[in-house]
């Protein structure tokens, strides 16, 4: 029939998503609390990150409850057989394999399957014979998408594909890969690092500013519950120069330690330098420092780095970016604590989102104190000395009126 229909929006039968959990608790987070019955996810990122090694655990764990098809044309299916022993992920007789790129040929064999899971890896290696295009080719990827969909619709299955990224990190491929798909995720890290981080880049059916965390080790991925803990170097940090910044990331506070120096330019043009920050907020911050406390910092050199490899993007690092930097300047320990705040050019502190959650951070990691902009929010917390500030004018008199407090 191709007559359009149309239902009243508050119809009594309202959709209701059927999700189930993977059993990895990180994975289940970005996805919004679980895999959605009838979704297609997007999961994207740079080559040798460790996409293949998550998705071959997540099949693992969901082929205990449910049969899980993994399509990998990049790699034989003894290659995959391999990896998947080396992980040591436990055994099931209802997880299958195969390196075909033929797509048509894949969906008439699951048509007559039940799955539960479909993972393609990747969607640019797949081919559709309903058009004469060259495989990874921008048709070609839209068609093997739009019928993945379909099939997925159509099933009520989960479809999994994986997307690759172009130098710059920008999934490569069509923008419009991204808006077909339900959730497109980002997996990323520093290859200095051992650990690995799952970003929720969009989401139809949940939040999408969730972030997982996992640790690279021989076994594989391993999640990790505390990640503040991975982010601080210690608990009480006495160096000139840093200060602990609460974070957030969806519903998932993490402390993460700034670390600045500020030196003598020994040349005519002060050099700015940003690991894990974006430089021109730095520039912004460096600029009201100069402006409104009179901190000679324009012929300074100035090093800003987030430790553990984290990347923040959050305005309200701004408060522990300035505090930092002005412990550095005048060589002295920024007090022991959390600091989070969003500057205005006026030097004034906005608000920023959820602070009780950053707070509640803070405590269970035994910090004693949080300076914090004014809040209109107002909960008591039994262990730590929430010290508001309405701008950073007010944190230079803090510091002034408890010199003696400081180490």
């Amino acid at each position: 029939n191709s007559d359009a229909m149309f239902v009243p929006i508050f119809q009594q039968q309202a959709f209701q998503e059927q999700r189930y959990k993977t059993g990895i608790d990180e994975f289940d987070r970005v996805c919004g609390g679980g895999l959605v019955e009838g979704s297609i996810i997007l999961l994207a990122g740079e080559p040798g990150i460790g996409k293949s090694t998550l998705l071959l655990q997540v099949l693992a764990q969901v082929g205990q409850k449910k049969p899980v098809y993994y399509i990998s044309a990049e790699e034989s299916v003894q290659q995959v057989q391999g990896r998947f022993s080396r992980l040591s992920c436990p055994a099931s007789d209802d997880i299958y394999l195969s390196s075909s790129s033929d797509l048509d040929k894949v969906l008439g064999i699951l048509k007559t399957k039940k799955p539960g899971l479909v993972i393609i890896d990747s969607i640019q290696t797949m081919f559709s014979q309903k058009i004469d295009a060259t495989i990874g080719s921008m048709a070609q990827i839209r068609v093997c998408t739009m019928d993945l969909m379909a099939f997925a619709k159509s099933s009520s299955m989960t479809v999994i594909i994986v997307g690759h990224v172009t130098k710059d990190g920008q999934l490569a491929g069509p923008k419009l890969l991204e808006h077909m798909v339900d959730t497109v995720l980002y997996f990323e890290g520093d290859r200095h690092y051992d650990f690995r981080l799952l970003r929720t880049l969009k989401n139809r059916f949940g939040p999408t500013d969730e972030m997982g965390v996992f640790r690279m080790q021989d076994q594989g991925l391993v999640e990790i519950a505390n990640p503040s803990e991975l982010f601080l170097s210690n608990g009480t940090i006495t160096e000139t120069g840093c200060s602990i910044f609460a974070s957030l990331e969806g519903m998932r506070p993490i402390l993460c330690e700034v670390q600045t120096l500020v030196t003598d330019t020994a040349f005519g043009i002060a050099k700015r330098t940003c690991v894990g920050f974006d430089m021109n907020r730095l520039s912004m911050i460096l600029a009201i420092l100069d402006s409104r406390l009179k901190m000679s910092l324009s012929q300074k050199d100035v090093y800003l780095n987030v430790a553990g490899g984290l990347k923040i993007t959050e305005p309200s690092a701004d408060l522990a970016v300035a505090a930092s930097l002005i412990s550095s300047y005048q060589k002295k320990p920024a007090p022991k604590g959390i600091f989070f705040g969003e500057l205005s050019l006026s030097g004034h502190l906005r608000p920023v989102r959820r602070p009780y959650l950053r707070l509640q951070e803070a405590e269970r990691l035994n910090l004693k104190q949080a300076y914090i902009p004014k809040q209109t929010e107002d909960k008591q917390l039994k262990n730590l000395t929430v010290i508001e500030l309405a701008s950073i004018q007010d944190y230079i008199k803090y510091l002034h009126s408890h010199a003696d407090d400081q180490i």
